[in-house]
């Protein structure tokens, strides 16, 4: 895009115009911290899909000439604003945050190519493509560390790699030289020695991040089509910058309990008798489990809202799941976009008789093929085809399905991806592919969770393989068709950081891996990763080796037994993580970097996270590691199986000794862990009148919530909270907020190896440790 010289401004309202020799420009100052780049090409206004409702506050600044450039101020941020639309941002105390380059370019290997051939795709000549891309090209002022930008490949910082946004069914092994993954969130977090921001660049095209990967000297970010629509987020921290992003997208909604259990899967199970066979199993291993996801073989021929009306396989689906639902079992089933073409089917013939389906340019309905055979597109564009999908899902509700799993949401098709110009649907306005590909899975998410809200009541639980900037309001995600293998394990605990650093913070891996056939030792060790990630999932593919645990030995079911038995522990932890995450967007599975921004070793650590503020996990990844090397930051930190306290006024690096049976794992002094007794499932046991508590020796506080676990009644304030003090030596617990009908009668107290009572008198108590 070119500007060419700045000729005018002038401020309107919260935003200042800027009129170029050859286009217009703007900046909007949304929030102190937060400014908006934007320079209309295909509207004038953004469209956006991430960003609902109007974020902008009442805000002071100014906007005056200074040194041959408009400098707008807040008291957070300055911009100033150059010819040619060049835009630099400063702290307010005139740090460097990103300012634009200026400097001679190489061509841009990486982008021109992937313009090019986009551009021709579409029927534009390179010159075209040259003038029509959007570039943002910004300097690399040499200590930057990038994190964020979903759920791509490779190692928690992504300097120096470049990456594609275009959401992709690649069933291939995904290395780290993959470019593009199931995701497209174009949001990352820039760490300097002196500063911290974020960059989200809102537009659903196919676009690219060159991280420093073409030149030591700058960074950039460039798109097909679309309009210049990108925001500076800043923050004092990385938590800062993340929660303001959030603020603009959206926060994870408190999930149902139940969902915050183990999760059992696979491609698929074939009938009743196998599912309740699977059931029988976890509960003789005492392996706590809450559900059981139905793949696709569930249903009549693939067919989208159907269930297989072979009564040999599926007697009574209903009575299937009323029986397991007493058992705490929930059912999940899987729905795919592609709807069977085939007259006489409701589904199709609903869409067909309403034009719900996407077309050709000619007019008539697009087909390609996925399970089912010849297969139709919801324009999910549309909010009267969301409404209707919405609609369907009641047959799932009428069935007691409790949980929806999109899958092959990019759109994923068996004959090719779909062409650029197959028309689809932007609310009000006729678009195209190449504008709705990014954003296909998050209008079906969200059609699929508005459509459960309304007919269920409860909380929704959505899962989606791909999303957008945003889906976190609508939908948890796993990292897509993995594989078994050791790179795979390795690689989930940088992409879980990264979707949490990205505002998708319920998110898991197949445990196990989906392809390929897992081996005993790599089920072990995935399983300890697994029971620390927000969705906690074993799914493994037809013709792979089974991965429920009794399929390995005796030890395997011994040592997934442990883990899964630890999660169930620290659910209320991780339901509390939830409740906070709401309002601060702060993930749940954490990159070490997020809490120690000034800490070298931090910023690089792919091997470790923290589970919230207070747990540091530092699983084995490495085939026949017995040993593992632990990075603890600076402070105090308790082993949590031993209850070794090691101490350091810096970052130490520690050997422990780590069996099979053993992730090592710490806690934070001064951390206050609820936790559960031993159950089966979430709600078999009563856990409403004793309040449990581990402590560990030094200040710190938390804040514990009690509601129902399943309605949306905590945001009318229908929740009980606890505020839990440590501090020399005394533990004070004092309910600040008493909305909720059920009350804990009395707390109980673990400290390193000691236990203590006290009841609850007007919801207050002190224990001296």
């Amino acid at each position: 895009m070119e500007f060419g010289k700045l000729c005018s401004w002038e401020k309107q309202g919260n935003r200042v115009v800027f009129q170029f020799e050859k286009r217009t420009g703007r900046v909007e100052i949304l929030t102190p911290e937060i400014f908006n780049v934007f320079s209309g090409v295909v509207s004038e206004e953004h469209r956006s899909k991430a960003i609902e409702g109007d974020k902008s506050v009442a805000v002071d600044f100014t906007a005056a000439e200074a040194d041959g450039a408009v400098e707008i101020s807040t008291d957070a941020v300055t911009a100033r604003i150059y010819d040619d639309f060049k835009v630099d941002f400063y702290k307010a105390d005139g740090t460097v945050l990103c300012r634009d380059y200026r400097g001679s370019r190489k061509i841009c290997a990486g982008l021109s190519d992937e313009l090019k051939a986009l551009k021709e795709a579409e029927g534009h000549s390179v010159e075209e493509q040259r003038t029509e891309a959007v570039e943002v090209v910004k300097q690399l002022e040499g200590d930057e560390a990038f994190y964020g930008l979903g759920d791509k490949t490779g190692f928690m910082d992504k300097r120096g790699y470049e990456y594609v946004m275009w959401n992709t069914d690649d069933p291939a092994p995904q290395m780290d030289n993959f470019k593009s993954l199931y995701k497209s969130i174009p949001f990352f977090i820039t760490l300097h020695k002196n500063a911290v921001f974020g960059l989200f660049y809102d537009n659903t095209y196919r676009s690219c991040f060159d991280m420093g990967k073409e030149s030591e000297e700058y960074y950039w970010y460039g798109a097909a089509d679309g309009n210049l629509d990108y925001y500076l987020i800043a923050g004092e921290s990385m938590p800062e910058v993340l929660g303001n992003y959030t603020y603009l997208t959206g926060t994870v909604p408190v999930p149902q309990k139940w969902t915050l259990g183990y999760h059992q899967c696979r491609w698929s199970y074939m009938s009743e008798e196998e599912i309740r066979d699977v059931v029988s199993h976890m509960r003789e291993c005492g392996i706590p489990c809450d559900a059981i996801h139905l793949d696709i073989d569930y249903m009549d021929h693939y067919k989208v809202f159907t269930w297989t009306p072979d009564k040999e396989r599926y007697p009574d689906p209903e009575k299937m799941i009323a029986d397991l639902a007493k058992d705490g079992i929930k059912i999940v089933t899987i729905i795919d976009p592609g709807v069977k073409l085939e007259e006489g089917y409701s589904v199709y013939d609903k869409g067909v008789e309403n034009g719900y389906f996407a077309t050709t340019p000619e007019g008539e309905i697009y087909v390609n093929a996925v399970w089912p055979g010849d297969a139709v597109y919801p324009d999910f564009g549309k909010k009267e085809v969301r409404d209707w999908w919405g609609e369907n899902q009641q047959f799932l509700v009428d069935k007691g399905v409790r949980g929806v799993w999109n899958d092959m949401n990019e759109p994923a098709s068996f004959r090719g991806e779909l062409p650029q110009d197959v028309v689809f649907t932007d609310e009000d306005e006729k678009s195209d592919h190449a504008r709705m590909h990014n954003v296909y899975g998050h209008n079906m998410a969200k059609a699929t969770y508005e459509g459960l809200k309304q007919r269920d009541g409860r909380r929704p639980f959505v899962i989606t393989r791909a999303c957008y900037a945003g889906s976190q309001k609508y939908s948890t995600a796993w990292t897509g068709d993995n594989h078994s293998i050791w790179a795979h394990l390795q690689m989930a605990i940088p992409q879980l950081c990264n979707l949490g650093m990205s505002g998708m913070s319920f998110v898991g891996t197949d445990v196990g891996g989906f392809g390929s056939d897992c081996t005993k030792e790599l089920m072990c060790r995935w399983v300890e990763v697994g029971c620390f990630s927000p969705l906690f999932r074993n799914h493994s593919a037809i013709g792979t080796r089974y991965q429920e645990p009794w399929r390995f030995d005796q030890e395997t079911v011994d040592i997934y037994r442990k883990a899964a038995q630890l999660r169930y522990h620290l659910i209320p932890y991780y339901y509390d993580l939830f409740f906070t995450g709401e309002k601060t967007g702060l993930p749940i599975m954490r990159s070490l970097v997020l809490h120690y921004e000034k800490d070298e070793v931090a910023k690089e650590c792919n091997t470790e996270f923290l589970a919230g503020p207070n747990l540091l996990a530092a699983p084995v990844v490495t085939q026949g590691d017995r040993k593992k090397m632990v990075y603890l930051p600076a402070g105090t930190w308790y082993d949590y199986w031993t209850g070794e306290k090691i101490s350091g006024d810096q970052g130490q690096w520690i050997l422990r000794d780590a069996p099979l049976d053993t992730c090592p794992l710490y806690v934070k002094a001064g951390a206050v862990l609820p936790v559960w007794p031993e159950q089966n499932y979430v709600g078999e046991k009563d856990t409403n009148q004793v309040l449990m508590l581990e402590v560990y020796p030094g200040e710190g506080s938390w804040d514990h919530f009690q509601d129902d676990g399943e309605s949306f009644a905590y945001r009318d304030g229908v929740y009980n909270q606890y505020h839990c003090e440590l501090k020399d030596g005394k533990l004070t617990v004092a309910c600040v907020h008493d909305g909720y009908e059920k009350h804990y009668q009395r707390v109980q107290v673990h400290c390193l190896g000691k236990t203590f009572e006290a009841e609850l008198k007007d919801g207050a108590c002190c224990v001296e440790l």
